[in-house]
């Protein structure tokens, strides 16, 4: 893609516009978002990645815009359960309601850091060792196949990360509002909300590990896959507030997530092989989602009803 850095900076300075609208304009001080909100915010920024995916028709024709469109469906679907880690780490660590905008909002900051690193790393390896996307593959295949036997249900207190977050030193006890450094008699310190923060990134990141391959199966471009991953993990963070409430009901939606990243494994596997269009790829990972949320819901009103 002819994409110079003043596409990169125009993006990036795009996104953090927008993020400053959405904080300091829409979101100004702290307070519950309304479903009702949360919907209008979803919709929002899912028509703002189309309008970015049509400009991209335009500027590089429909090749392109047809990796973009399905580099961000397969994001969008692999981060739900992204979803599901914001409403225990918030449960656990009892997170007003209020705060918890503030907190998605500026974990994007974080994600704009730590996916362009691994996007870049991922690039250069691939450029250099055109193997490793044969390594990506199976460490896909792999993760979804164990993602088959996890438990719907985990405690994100025996988590490594929220484990190793709690020996962070100079972390007052309690809450300050919306606040994550705090000036006391002892010196700075940081507040609960701000080692939330750091939790969030750092899962991110961890659930990145697995994301940001699985686009190369449909792009090798940086741009493309910068692009679609910052678009899908920019209305997820709205989307969650839409779907908290619900998201009990969605218990086996990551056997859904592990055959999409079984399928995206083997399709770069037996790329040299079996060549799948990102059109098929698209409707694919689109039919196991669904078909995973129907049963997510089919099981939970046969029980219940």
């Amino acid at each position: 893609m002819r994409t110079g850095l003043s596409f990169w900076i125009g993006f990036n300075v795009a996104v953090l516009l927008l993020l400053a609208l959405d904080l300091f304009v829409f979101h100004r001080g702290a307070r519950k978002v309304s479903m009702r909100e949360a919907a209008l915010s979803s919709v929002v920024w899912v028509i703002l990645s189309l309008g970015f995916g049509a400009w991209i028709h335009f500027a590089e024709g429909p090749a392109k815009a047809g990796e973009f469109i399905t580099g961000y469906v397969i994001e969008y679907s692999l981060s739900m359960d992204n979803l599901f880690l914001f409403v225990m780490i918030f449960g656990f660590f009892k997170v007003d309601p209020r705060d918890q905008h503030r907190v998605l909002v500026w974990s994007i900051l974080g994600a704009l850091v730590m996916r362009g690193a691994m996007i870049g790393i991922g690039v250069e390896l691939i450029r250099r060792f055109a193997w490793i996307l044969y390594a990506f593959g199976i460490f896909l295949l792999v993760t979804g196949m164990r993602m088959f036997f996890k438990s719907g249900e985990e405690d994100p207190g025996e988590s490594f990360v929220i484990r190793l977050c709690r020996r962070i030193p100079r972390v007052t006890p309690e809450f300050h509002g919306s606040k994550f450094l705090i000036q006391t008699a002892a010196g700075r310190m940081l507040t609960p909300l701000a080692l939330v923060l750091v939790v969030l990134n750092l899962m991110d990141l961890a659930f990145a590990v697995d994301s940001v391959p699985a686009v190369f199966a449909v792009t090798r471009d940086p741009f493309i896959v910068y692009t679609s991953n910052i678009c899908a993990i920019l209305g997820l963070r709205s989307l969650y507030f839409l779907v908290a409430g619900a998201a009990h009901r969605f218990r086996y939606i990551h056997y859904g997530l592990a055959a999409v990243l079984c399928f995206i494994g083997l399709k770069m596997l037996l790329a040299d092989v079996v060549h799948i269009s990102n059109g098929a790829s698209l409707g694919v990972v689109a039919a196991l989602l669904g078909a995973s949320m129907v049963w997510s819901v089919a099981r939970r009103d046969g029980t219940t009803g």
